[in-house]
């Protein structure tokens, strides 16, 4: 299957980087792709703000922005799967191209714009998915709205019934203003509407908060004030970057957010910084540029307790998802830990 995975990449590969991925989607359900199940054991279970997790390896939001391959992707290797991100109203998002591969950096720069079939349309689709690994929901703000604060609530009272986990993602470098609301006080003014909005929901859904790479060091002792204050039950770190150093492809200079290989220091210094900050308060997630069991551990030990992968899946895979979670699994086997949560944080201070 590998073999075929690799000939389905490269062919791929030739054609433009937004119609390749409507035709992964497309392969998914059409049951082309691998349907494994996810990988776990003793070592990978692990408990996160209250969710359950097969493995700490997730999909980050953005591979499926529409929710209309949720089972498939659950039946992949991955422990957790976040979709979206979804607005109040359906929006085309910036005009294309928006999506472009840098390969010899392995990396991608995207502009999308936040590009979805609104949160009506899809939150039917969460509720119809089969039960399973948990299901999150990005939730995001329109470009036109007069109040980008009151879109994250909307989208979460029209979908929070239907979801295991909800991410707030003011860090998005592709609607304008939006990291605006990284500031504190518009933050907390923010995060106080979602959380009223999860506390009228039928179902408790924990609420995530997901950041940029690009904080100072004060904007990141904030941030972790905020999110203590709130308070809110995960951090991701991080979402794309607006730098550009040291990069090869001739995209180099495309707007929009970098993921992928050339973010993995600067996500790493982020997410260390916060849990520096915050200990075991609040859990983080570590996302950008993770391609390795390796990396993956890196991610754990500077003080992740789960990792999210989508970028190193253009250029390895799906299978990737379940290669990184036995390699960390071995992993964490080779260094003496019984389990993930065990090794959270215990190389802090080598990224400090």
């Amino acid at each position: 299957m590998k073999a075929v995975e690799r000939t389905g990449l490269a062919a791929l590969h030739l054609i433009d980087p937004e119609a390749a991925h409507g035709l992964a989607i497309k392969a998914m359900n059409l049951h082309l792709t691998p349907r494994p199940g996810p990988v776990t054991s003793d070592r990978l279970a692990t408990q996160l703000a209250g969710l359950s997790l097969p493995n700490p390896v997730g999909l980050a939001a953005g591979f499926d922005k529409n929710a209309t391959a949720l089972a498939p992707l659950m039946m992949s290797s991955f422990g957790f799967v976040e979709v979206g991100a979804a607005t109040p109203v359906a929006q085309p998002g910036n005009p294309k191209p928006r999506l472009f591969r840098l390969t010899e950096d392995q990396a991608a720069i995207n502009r999308f714009g936040f590009n979805n079939d609104g949160a009506k349309a899809i939150a039917p689709r969460l509720a119809a998915r089969p039960s399973g690994v948990p299901v999150g929901l990005n939730l995001g703000a329109n470009k036109t709205s007069t109040d980008k604060a009151a879109d994250f609530a909307t989208v979460l009272t029209t979908c929070g019934n239907h979801v295991d986990f909800a991410t707030v993602n003011v860090s998005s470098p592709n609607t304008e203003r939006l990291r605006d609301l990284q500031g504190a006080d518009a933050l907390s003014a923010l995060l106080r509407g979602v959380l009223n909005a999860r506390d009228r929901l039928q179902r408790y859904a924990p609420v995530f908060l997901k950041i940029a790479p690009d904080l100072t060091d004060a904007e990141v002792l904030d941030i972790a004030k905020v999110a203590r204050d709130a308070p809110v039950d995960a951090v991701i770190t991080t979402n794309t970057t607006l730098a550009r150093t040291g990069l090869r492809s001739g995209h180099h200079l495309e707007q929009g957010g970098l993921s992928g290989a050339p973010l993995f220091d600067r996500s790493t210094r982020v997410l260390a910084k916060l849990h520096a900050e915050l200990g075991t308060q609040i859990p983080l997630i570590g996302v950008g540029g993770i391609s390795t069991p390796e990396q993956a551990f890196a991610k754990i030990t500077a003080g992740a307790s789960a990792v999210q992968l989508y970028t190193a899946l253009v250029y390895g895979g799906l299978s990737l998802a379940g290669d990184i979670a036995r390699g960390l699994d071995d992993i964490l086997a080779a260094n003496g830990f019984a389990n993930v949560s065990d090794a959270v944080g215990t190389a802090n201070k080598d990224w400090l």
